[in-house]
């Protein structure tokens, strides 16, 4: 079984106004580098024979330090990158309220059946996501690997890993903390989890 050991990326500078960032390229703010330095810290001791990252840019700075710390390459993997929220990329609550509020009651009643106006389907997602580690489990299957990731590709895996309908991925996973550890044991089909949201501890290896 592979040890997969899925992280958000760091602080962005959409964090603090709580918009939705999906697919758009969205830097780190200070804060979130200095949770990329911690990640480093905590897997320079994790025993890692790998480091991944989606294609975007908060996701490969975020995972650069662990890759550093570890002396390993850094692996983008497109597969891996956010949901696109459509219409409501860089959009607050309150402005897609304004904009599209039939749309956003929808999405907010069932995510997976109503996806925001023009975003992806998260079905579509789970689905490239799920390939995607897979195929690390497949490479690597008997190690412990770093993928630094996103909470909503995040939650919509666990829903889908663990049995439970994608739709609810709001409901049972509200919040994923920026560089926290969540780490499964998976060999492509049977599914264990270990560790869920756990605040990056560079003194422990949390194995």
């Amino acid at each position: 079984m592979t040890c997969v050991v899925l992280v958000r990326h760091g602080e962005t500078v959409w964090h603090a106004e709580n918009r939705y960032t999906g697919s758009t390229d969205v830097a780190l703010t200070d804060e979130g580098r200095a949770q990329a330095q911690a990640l480093g810290r905590w897997a320079k001791h994790a025993e890692l024979a790998a480091v991944y990252c989606s294609d975007l840019s908060r996701s490969r700075d975020t995972a650069l330090p662990a890759a550093e710390a570890t002396v390993l390459p850094l692996r983008e993997e497109p597969r891996l990158r956010e949901l696109d929220f459509g219409s409501g990329e860089g959009l607050t609550a309150d402005e897609m309220r304004e904009r599209f509020p039939a749309a956003l009651q929808a999405f907010r009643a069932d995510p997976a059946g109503n996806p925001l106006p023009g975003g992806e389907p998260p079905a579509a997602a789970v689905e490239r996501g799920l390939a995607a580690l897979r195929e690390i489990c497949k490479r690597w299957p008997d190690d412990r690997v770093l993928v630094v990731v996103h909470s909503t590709l995040i939650r919509l895996l666990l829903c889908e890993l663990l049995g439970r309908s994608i739709s609810d991925y709001r409901r049972l996973f509200p919040s994923v903390r920026n560089c926290a550890i969540t780490e499964l044991s998976f060999d492509g089909e049977q599914v264990a989890l270990l560790q869920y949201n756990v605040p990056t501890d560079a003194e422990r290896t949390t194995r």
